[in-house]
């Protein structure tokens, strides 16, 4: 019997999305996880939804993990790189008796320190990143002459073995900045598609009966939207969208919360829309299962810093047409246009009004363009992840 591969992995703090894949991994290698933050353990202030959230499913079982002390207690975790400082993530590298030391991304401070640790002790570094081409290309010059620099001249090539992209813009951003092909391992961005893909089948014969616990109209065609009431996720778009199309048969669920509440529940006092659009606050993830179940179409209409949109391959899950921006870093991968629903251009409320119409009333999308959802996203698991990890060592 062949020796388990050996991994330690550094992140930022225990996040939802990636425990499932950590659990996995777990099964098939010798993994170590070291966090930054236990922000998200402990329930902190969440600036984006604009409350305290702590996640109710369980985000340390499976696997084995550890938190290197951080000495910036006293802030929150927002991208920055003094968010975090954790100089004993020097010793944690260096005494690991994993080979291969996995980081996400560059922002932090306690990421840097792991991989010149890593580099000064001889072990082999593979960095994940979400970063699509598409949006990096937007920036200005002064930005990418930097990151050509920082990142083309010094970090992928002097400090990183492997580069692990999540879909075909982060391929291409890689390239851009100089990564060669053969150092490149296809991680798609997954989510747990077997939890999903359980809870549809267990929802899916009572649709009537969860609409009634939620309080929702019996007879309407069910907008979904999911996310932080914030810029990036451009809430207004769908609103304004969903006021032009004055289709009664309509009705809007806006799942999220975030800053602009007051600006959303304004727009909908004046386009009188009390009754057709319900905005429900955060629903934590036990709950969203019920919130896909309903939908009809899934939207995601987010601009820059939308790197993905997991919450898209959750509803895919859930066999649902997708309407996503062309922003959005999975619109590449995740939607056929016409097929299984369609992209539109970002802050064209009226593209996506019409793509509305389109998915529920005209008849042109495909009738199995749901299940054609679910088809896609299979080939974005968790399984694939660990199947490519393991054959790229």
């Amino acid at each position: 019997m062949s020796k388990k591969i050996s991994l330690a992995y550094f992140l930022s703090h225990p996040i939802q999305y990636f425990s499932p894949l950590f659990k996995a991994l777990a099964k098939a290698t010798d993994l170590s996880v070291y966090y930054f933050s236990d922000a998200s353990i402990r329930g902190t202030f969440d600036k984006g939804f604009g409350q305290k959230i702590s996640w109710d499913i369980p985000l340390l079982e499976g696997y084995k993990s550890s938190f290197v002390k951080n000495h910036k207690k006293d802030r929150g975790l927002d991208n920055r790189f003094w968010d975090v400082w954790n100089p004993g993530v020097w010793k944690a590298v260096r005494h690991a008796e994993a080979s291969i030391i996995i980081v996400n991304g560059w922002t932090y401070s306690s990421t840097w320190l792991a991989i010149i640790a890593a580099r000064m002790s001889g072990k082999s570094v593979w960095l994940r990143a979400e970063n699509p081409l598409n949006q990096e290309l937007k920036k200005s010059r002064k930005v990418l002459w930097a990151k050509r620099i920082i990142l083309k001249q010094f970090l992928f090539r002097y400090l990183v073995d492997r580069c692990l992209y999540i879909g075909t813009e982060s391929r291409l951003f890689f390239e851009y900045y100089g990564v060669r092909p053969a150092h490149l391992i296809y991680t798609p961005y997954s989510v747990d598609n077997d939890f999903f893909r359980s809870a549809w089948s267990a929802n899916r014969g009572r649709l009537d009966e969860i609409k009634q616990e939620l309080g929702l109209p019996a007879g309407k065609k069910i907008v979904l939207f999911s996310g932080k009431f914030i810029s990036k996720k451009r809430p207004l778009d769908i609103l304004t969208a969903f006021a032009a199309t004055d289709k009664g048969d309509y009705f809007l669920l806006m799942v999220g919360e975030g800053e602009l509440r007051p600006e959303m529940e304004q727009f909908i006092r004046d386009s009188r829309l009390e009754g057709r659009v319900r905005l429900t606050g955060f629903v934590n993830q036990s709950e969203i299962p019920l919130y896909y179940s309903v939908a009809d179409v899934f939207v995601m209409c987010s601009g820059m810093g939308e790197t993905w949109g997991l919450a898209v391959n959750e509803a895919m899950n859930f066999e649902k047409p997708v309407i996503v921006s062309e922003t959005c870093g999975c619109s590449t991968d995740l939607v056929q246009h016409g097929v299984n629903g369609y992209v539109f251009q970002e802050g064209n409320p009226a593209q996506l009004g019409e793509f509305l119409d389109l998915t529920l009333n005209s008849g042109q999308l495909p009738a199995d363009a749901g299940v054609r959802s679910a088809a896609i996203v299979a080939n974005f698991s968790i399984d694939r992840i660990v199947e490519n990890i393991l054959q790229a060592k």
